[in-house]
């Protein structure tokens, strides 16, 4: 039976340390790849990751390369391409770049898998990924943003960590734009099939939602001179396993939404069932009126994020 081929694009950390996830987990055989720039550094991760594989007992093969010719015809695509933000960096500046290096990576993916699908990880996200379906002009079910799925695990994490529970007994889930707009669905949120809002007091519920929306930045914070990586790596080796094991998980990703919950063609943190063809299904949730109005000005501020790179892509 032929292994999946999965390609990382961007060997930094979170790049590197997904490609250990995918081998551990023997989800296919990895490719590491990244610019020209960074001369052996792909293969150096990807030859030191097969030189662990006695050890875990895993049979993937890991390659590193510079080339896209030897990622063609791959099965899943993980783009986590682009840059962190450094100070003094605004925003836009973030945003500009970054778009400019995903549109150079879609570019090339178009040509080399053409029928691979495509989860993006690189931020700001809910920009990237609506970049990354422009330029490759894949089916919208087969170009999918790695956001959800990490939120939701913030939020679980945090919540277990609250109540001294195992996080396993924790169900949730988060919608809308990645970062200060998401949305925590109270009525989908339980551990151990109990509703938490009969385990935690609102007030306390709020300050964990907060503490989930600058989750990255926490840890930023923490580190300073780097970014959070294991949890985002994590995330993305879920959804790629989803995908080549054709799990059909009911997992939140950005999805490409018109119709469904009246978005209008923009990518948006919503639930979906994710199997072999990407996302498979789009499952609209009936939100109550608080929850609908977070998720609008959600949508809003992506909606707002998206018209920004435009312009800057155009200037």
């Amino acid at each position: 039976m032929r292994r999946a081929k999965i390609t990382i694009i961007g060997a930094g950390n979170v790049g590197a340390t997904c490609a250990h996830w995918c081998a551990a987990a023997e989800l296919g055989d990895v490719i590491l790849l990244d610019v020209p720039q960074t001369e052996n550094m792909p293969k150096g991760k990807a030859l030191d990751l097969m030189q662990a594989s006695p050890i875990m007992g895993y049979d993937s093969a890991l390659s590193g390369t510079n080339d896209y010719a030897d990622t063609a015809n791959s099965d899943v695509v993980v783009i986590t391409a682009g840059i962190a933000r450094k100070p003094g960096m605004s925003r836009d500046d973030l945003l500009s770049t970054n778009a400019k290096i995903v549109s150079s990576v879609a570019e090339q993916v178009k040509t080399s898998s053409p029928n691979a699908v495509v989860i993006v990880v690189s931020n700001p996200l809910d920009a990237m990924v609506q970049r990354a379906f422009q330029v490759l002009g894949f089916p919208s079910h087969r170009v999918i943003g790695q956001a959800g799925v990490l939120d939701t695990a913030r939020f679980r994490a945090f919540i277990a960590m609250e109540l001294g529970v195992s996080v396993e007994d924790v169900s949730a889930m988060l919608m809308g734009g990645h970062g200060d707009t998401m949305v925590p669905i109270a009525s989908c949120t339980s551990v151990g099939g109990i509703p938490v809002s009969q385990l935690i007091p609102d007030a306390r519920m709020a300050e964990i939602v907060q503490r989930t929306r600058d989750g990255g930045a926490e840890i930023v914070s923490l580190l300073k001179t780097g970014s959070a990586y294991y949890a985002p790596a994590a995330a993305t080796a879920q959804m790629v396993e989803a995908i080549v094991r054709d799990k059909k998980r009911l997992i939140p990703v950005a999805a490409l939404c018109d119709k469904e919950y009246s978005v209008g063609g923009y990518y948006v943190g919503v639930p979906v069932i994710l199997g072999s063809k990407g996302v498979e299904k789009i499952i609209e949730l009936s939100l109550n009126s608080s929850e609908q109005a977070a998720f609008q000005k959600s949508v809003d501020a992506v909606k707002s994020l998206v018209a920004t790179m435009e312009t800057l892509l155009k200037g």
